[in-house]
């Protein structure tokens, strides 16, 4: 499978973990506005993960009301994460919504492309949420503390 930002197909290697804003932002000195990158999806036609839609300043909350019910996504998010020792950090994750109802061929698209994908990307944190409600603040910020 072929991996793509947008329309503009570009090497495995420089999709998302490469994203261009995540590059801008760390060059010039920080990611402290940078909360989120955006939707995936597979476009089964030309066999591809593209950029389905990008989002700024979004919540969780707000995130999951994007988000079909009923069909996969491949979710990119940086997160303003505080440590409870109070060191703030903005880690990278991966959710990947794959809704109960959703059709067997498309979850079984998106399970098949999900390994790659994490590991082209070089994401460590990796989540999944079968339906959109579960995708709130607390959730995150669970998943986030195993991490320390």
């Amino acid at each position: 499978m072929t991996f793509c930002y947008g329309s503009v197909q570009t090497p495995a290697s420089g999709f998302l973990g490469r994203h261009p804003r995540m590059s801008q932002e760390m060059q010039s000195g920080g990611v402290s506005e940078l909360k989120d990158l955006g939707s995936v999806k597979v476009d089964k036609d030309r066999q591809m993960v593209v950029l389905e839609e990008e989002f700024q300043n979004i919540s969780p909350e707000e995130l999951k009301s994007e988000l079909p019910e009923r069909q996969p996504r491949f979710v990119v998010y940086s997160y303003k994460y505080v440590h409870a020792d109070g060191r703030v950090s903005y880690p990278l994750c991966f959710i990947f919504s794959s809704p109960v109802g959703c059709k067997p061929e498309q979850q079984m698209m998106y399970a098949g492309s999900k390994n790659r994908l994490v590991q082209t990307a070089e994401l460590t944190k990796v989540f999944e949420i079968r339906t959109t409600e579960d995708l709130t603040e607390a959730w995150l910020q669970e998943k986030l503390s195993f991490f320390r």
